[in-house]
């Protein structure tokens, strides 16, 4: 690859614990010993479908478990429609860190995010404990730079969840580190980007593609030997060494407008059967592209609503992307020329979605107003919330009002700014830039800040 190491002079950042590790035993029901009462069909059913003959499976491990399979699928299913009304906040201080941008779950208790202010830092959900990781510095000093505001903005583990990429000091480099250390293991600042990262995907366990303020996404290779411990990664001061890499491809997406500037790539998906990688530029459109050895792009639509698309996220079961916008979010099928899914609306003030994730058919939605929203694309429409239980203990039934999720106040430096402009305001709520589920430990992480830009302030919070 032509890579070259370097000296990182911060000092080398403990290792991060290792994943809570949990698993279950799959089998199926055990015989009914008055089996001979009932019909087989009657009797199959039955076992596929009663909570109890499926618990008895799993205790003893019986074989031939595709009815249980199924029958686990029903249950998360389930779980996954009724957590949302189940969860309550416990916030998270994060000191004076200036708005959080992205985040991701290293383990059962531990989330790494990056802030406006540049700083790459993991948190202990559980603790409380605030670990800042150091940056990775570019090879040489006079290579473009994005603003100093500019800040990570994306985050992303490959498959096997051994490597981390995100930012660098300077947020136009591609930073890769080695997990569960969190050691540096590359650097790409060699004939990248020349502007701000805005986001990140991996195709495998080693290339992985970002998307820039400069217009264009690059693809990137790790080479094997960089983790496998095969170079030296200390130098003579002992010092953690790691590699400068450049772009084995690096496209410019197509003009949708007259406006050059608008071409920023916000956010990236990928869908990992088709190979394909969705992009969405803040001039309105989604791109496609396909992924090999390098990029082909193989379309550019424009979308329904285009204002303010700043997330992107993709459903594997449904093979939908969804894309956020100021008020909407929308769906598209890249297989489908006509959209049929409807877009939903917000409506949370035109403050915009900030954040999306899918799980199975439920996709969160993180707003600009301090809300999460939960919406079910099978039913095509957002869950509800349940009234409480009446007086003759029949169970609780939905109100018709949708449930949302109104996070707390987080913390906001009350500068000049402030009180010139907003001195006086109840209450300010945070947007909502970031969320990621840790769906083993039925939790959900949390981040924002205040939206207008000149505003210093944060937001972290663990629902569970």
């Amino acid at each position: 690859m032509g890579s070259q190491q370097t000296g990182s002079r911060k000092r080398k950042v403990p290792a991060i614990e290792a994943a809570a590790m949990s698993s279950s035993s799959q089998g199926a029901a055990t015989a009914d010993s008055e089996g001979s009462l009932l019909p087989k069909k009657q009797k199959r059913q039955a076992m596929r479908r009663s909570l109890v003959y499926y618990l008895m499976g799993r205790e003893v491990g019986a074989r031939g478990g595709a009815g249980l399979r199924s029958f686990e699928g029903e249950l998360s299913g389930y779980a996954v429609q009724k957590l949302p009304e189940q969860l309550r906040e416990r916030e998270l201080a994060l000191g004076t860190l200036n708005k959080v941008f992205a985040s991701q779950w290293l383990n059962a208790r531990q989330v790494v995010c990056g802030t406006k202010c540049n700083t790459l830092c993991v948190v202990d959900v559980q603790s409380g404990q605030i670990t800042r990781i150091p940056l990775l510095r570019d090879r040489e000093a006079g290579l473009p730079r994005a603003q100093p505001s500019c800040g990570i903005h994306a985050i992303s583990l490959n498959p096997s969840k051994t490597l981390l990429a995100t930012g660098g000091e300077n947020p136009n480099s591609l930073a890769v580190y080695q997990l569960p250390t969190l050691d540096p293991v590359c650097l790409g600042d060699r004939h990248g980007h020349i502007d701000c990262i805005f986001a990140i995907a991996w195709m495998s366990d080693t290339v992985a593609v970002s998307g820039s303020r400069d217009g264009t996404v690059a693809l990137w290779r790790m080479d094997p030997d960089m983790c496998s411990g095969s170079i030296a990664w200390q130098n003579d001061a002992e010092l953690p060494v790691y590699a400068h890499i450049r772009p084995r491809d690096v496209e410019t997406i197509p003009r949708g407008s007259t406006n050059s500037s608008n071409r920023k790539v916000r956010a990236l998906a990928f869908n990992s059967k088709s190979q394909e990688l969705g992009a969405v530029s803040l001039d309105g459109y989604f791109h496609l592209w396909k992924v090999q050895s390098n990029l082909t792009r193989l379309l550019s639509t424009r979308l329904p609503y285009c204002r303010d698309n700043v997330c992107l996220t993709y459903c594997d079961e449904l093979s939908l992307y969804a894309v956020g916008s100021q008020s909407h979010v929308s769906f598209l099928d890249p297989r489908q020329r006509q959209r049929n899914i409807r877009p939903l609306c917000s409506r949370e003030g035109g403050t915009g979605v900030r954040s999306l994730s899918f799980y199975q058919h439920i996709i969160t939605v993180g707003t600009g107003h301090g809300s999460l929203l939960f919406y079910d694309i099978r039913a095509q429409k957002f869950l509800e919330e349940r009234a409480s239980r009446s007086l003759d203990g029949s169970p609780p039934g939905p109100t018709g009002k949708r449930l949302k999720l109104t996070c707390g106040r987080g913390w906001i430096n009350q500068d000049d700014l402030w009180v010139n402009q907003f001195d006086g305001t109840d209450e300010f709520p945070n947007a909502l830039y970031t969320h990621c589920y840790n769906w083993p430990e039925m939790k959900l992480f949390v981040g924002g800040g205040p939206l207008p830009a000149g505003l210093h302030g944060n937001y972290a919070g663990l629902w569970s």
